[in-house]
């Protein structure tokens, strides 16, 4: 969110819009390049916590509210801010957020010939892990797990027939956990959240910074990630890969800034998932020349009929910087 807030400021030049950040954090680091920072209140539940953004827009005289946390359930709130002044941007309608969000209902209802869903099972005990992986391991020379519902790939692992968890610890294996120590964490659990056994994509992973404007895609950037870390990112206009990001936007009705993963895998391009938000390389993305916050605000509040959407400078390498600073 700091890079979105600055990019918006670096093209608001005529200064049109105040930005107003809000988390529970006071360091984060949006709140040092928003215009104002205020502190929202913790352990509210979702209603609760509503009810609080409510108030808060009506305090302060929101004019456009962008939710982050809550955003699911915000989504079918638009009516209550609306009747005070306040238009909500999100990423979609609840439903299909919902649907976005439980990756098992999302793979089984995806159909996208140009980028199809990885070969998956569900499954929520270890009779019916075994029972997957009977059936896709004779297909798939690698498989993976991941949870149904998760964010920034937590819970994701690739598992690994040879070694031990131990041994993939001390050789630094990242997202690998040893199989046969898997089927006994699990066979402990008994029964568990809904956890998807998947054929595991080898190839370069793509990542799509879009923005939408009521299932009609406005923009977008894809970003190829290299194999091997500290290359940067190839900016790699695909057709195939705007061909399905485009579909996915008009099926879902996706809209305001969000972000579209796919992977290659036996040398096809696939879907990994739908981000309904911001990603974390949209800054990256914004060098190759849309500045997508700043299309996304300034669109949802004047008209996509009004903005300008610069050519993508294709081909170009980017990477993200950082720099040390003291915290307040």
């Amino acid at each position: 969110m700091s890079a979105a807030i600055s990019l918006i400021r670096e093209a608001d030049t005529d200064g049109r819009f105040h930005l107003i950040y809000s988390n529970a954090n006071p360091h984060v680091a949006a709140a040092r390049v928003a215009h104002e920072f205020h502190d929202e209140p913790t352990g509210l539940e979702t209603d609760a916590y509503i009810d609080w953004c409510l108030a808060f827009c009506r305090e302060h005289k929101v004019d456009i509210f962008i939710p982050g946390k809550a955003s699911t359930a915000l989504a079918a709130e638009h009516a209550r801010f609306a009747a005070q002044g306040t238009r909500v941007l999100s990423a979609a309608a609840q439903d299909q957020l919902e649907l976005i969000h439980d990756k098992a209902r999302f793979y089984a209802t995806t159909h996208l010939p140009g980028a199809p869903v990885a070969e998956f099972l569900p499954f929520e005990t270890l009779a019916q892990f075994e029972a997957g992986f009977a059936q896709l391991r004779p297909r798939h020379a690698r498989l993976c797990v991941k949870p149904s519902n998760s964010v920034f790939g937590l819970g994701f692992a690739i598992l690994d027939e040879e070694r031990s968890s131990a041994a993939l610890l001390l050789a630094g294996a990242e997202y690998h956990i040893g199989l046969e120590d898997f089927r006994r964490g699990i066979g402990e659990l008994g029964e568990f959240r809904t956890m998807l056994l998947m054929e595991y994509l080898d190839g370069h992973e793509f990542s799509v910074d879009c923005v939408g404007d009521q299932g009609r895609l406005v923009a977008a950037i894809a970003r190829k990630k290299p194999m091997t870390a500290g290359r940067g990112q190839l900016i790699d206009m695909r057709q195939d890969i705007l061909d399905a990001t485009s579909q996915l936007t008009r099926t879902h009705g996706l809209n305001g800034v969000f972000n579209v993963q796919f992977r290659e895998g036996g040398g096809e391009l696939r879907l990994l998932e739908i981000n309904p938000r911001m990603s974390g390389g949209i800054a990256m993305a914004c060098v190759a020349g849309p500045n997508l916050p700043w299309i996304a605000l300034s669109g949802f509040a004047d008209g996509f009929d009004q903005v300008v959407v610069p050519p993508v400078r294709d081909g170009i390498r980017v990477a993200e910087l950082s720099s040390a600073t003291e915290l307040a």
